[in-house]
């Protein structure tokens, strides 16, 4: 159930109180202006205070009014749009404070266009009466008309669009929580919040500092590179007309993780068979989120393994018999990590894939342990390298060549 505390809501809220005359005997403390939509309801956060104080008596009956347009009751009686009292009331308004405390909370509900005016606050507590006329009230109430869906607005009176908010670093592997929220102008009636992220996810609502409140949907996922580019759409139904119509606002926001090299790999050109004196050229392609900022080639001949190239994504070289069985492996390096190919093997002319180079293929899988060593050297290395500036990029087939000295 909501206490009147809870009812302190309102849709928007700017500027601060002026300071009041001295001549005024009414104060409260409420919003300057306010604005809604037309068919949902206001709720106006009002506090009051008397001058001097003891003319006011929490044990004497004490009735609320609101008047419109103009603060001079004994001339604009016709102005007086609610009385708590009962005996005028023209406006669906009701005051849900406690009066006999100095609350005056009101609820304003079924908002039409026409309510769109300037309010101020009036007690009546037996020889006690005062308006608060340094305090006015502007309140305008936004029409917009649906589209032809019936939900979603098109025009610049829509409602607010909800705030996609995301904690923690956007990278392979963290985990962060990514949350919804929009502001809630009644708790009675509060808007409803979905997202691509998960179905019908629970809808929150959480009071703020400034007793205003808001709804919220989060949800905490382990990022991937498989979240880079996805765009997270939510959207705040808000009910009105009680609940006959919706108008909807939407908040879009595209997720950009940053993530090591993927999809090592190595590409002869030109392709297989190779003959002996002919030149290739082994390119490394990789594609990575934050630009490679380094490459690296290594070899396996004879059982050992050799660092035979640095700093170039290109490896050509003039072929040799000496060439044959060699396993050529290249990395990729960006400022997250780096990450390494399949071995390569060239196939010359008249050369099959037999038994014999399996059992080669063999032998390199059980010198892999090897290659950690090297990976460690080439990690210190590079850390005594600045990083360069980073951004997206997807690293593929270069088109450059490199000939042999």
């Amino acid at each position: 159930m909501l206490t009147d505390n809870m009812l302190l809501t309102l849709f928007f809220v700017s500027g601060a109180l002026a300071d009041c005359p001295q001549y005024s005997h009414l104060f409260i403390t409420a919003p300057k202006q306010m604005e809604a939509l037309s068919g949902s309801c206001l709720l106006i956060p009002c506090i009051f205070s008397a001058k001097p104080d003891q003319d006011f008596n929490s044990v004497r009956k004490t009735f609320g009014l609101w008047i419109k347009s103009d603060s001079r009751f004994g001339t604009n009686r016709n102005n007086v749009i609610f009385n708590s009292s009962g005996t005028f009331t023209t406006y669906p308004m009701s005051i849900t404070g406690d009066l006999s405390q100095k609350q005056c909370t009101t609820l304003f509900s079924s908002l039409i266009t026409s309510y769109t005016d300037t309010y101020f606050f009036r007690i009546e507590n037996g020889p006690f009466t005062a308006t608060a006329d340094c305090n006015p009230l502007q309140i305008t109430v936004h029409a917009a008309p649906l589209d032809k869906s019936g939900s979603v607005f098109t025009t610049q009176d829509s409602p607010p669009s909800p705030r996609i908010e995301i904690s923690g670093d956007l990278k392979e592997k963290e985990s962060v929580t990514i949350s919804c929220s929009a502001s809630t102008p009644c708790p009675h009636s509060p808007p409803k919040l979905t997202w691509n992220l998960q179905q019908d996810p629970p809808n929150n609502i959480e009071e703020n500092t400034d007793r205003t409140f808001t709804t919220k949907i989060q949800k905490t996922i382990t990022l991937s590179d498989t979240h880079d580019g996805f765009t997270i759409s939510c959207s705040a139904t808000y009910p009105v007309n009680e609940g006959r119509e919706v108008k909807t606002a939407e908040e879009r926001k595209t997720l950009n993780v940053s993530y090591p090299p993927k999809d090592v790999m190595v590409v002869i050109s030109p392709t297989d068979p190779v003959s002996v004196g002919s030149v290739v050229n082994l390119t490394c392609s990789c594609r990575g989120k934050h630009p490679v900022v380094n490459f690296v080639w290594y070899m396996i001949s004879d059982g050992r393994l050799e660092l035979i190239k640095a700093d170039t994504q290109v490896y050509g070289f003039k072929v040799t018999n000496g060439d044959r069985g060699r396993v050529y492996y290249c990395g990729c390096r960006n400022d997250r990590d780096i990450q390494l190919s399949t071995g390569c093997q060239l196939i010359f002319e008249g050369e099959q894939v037999g038994v014999e180079v399996i059992l080669k293929i063999l032998a390199v899988i059980m010198l892999v342990s090897t290659l950690v060593i090297f990976e460690c050297w080439f990690r210190s290395r590079c850390s005594t390298e600045p990083v360069k500036d980073t951004g997206e990029a997807v690293y593929v087939n270069s088109a450059v060549e490199l000939h042999p000295s």
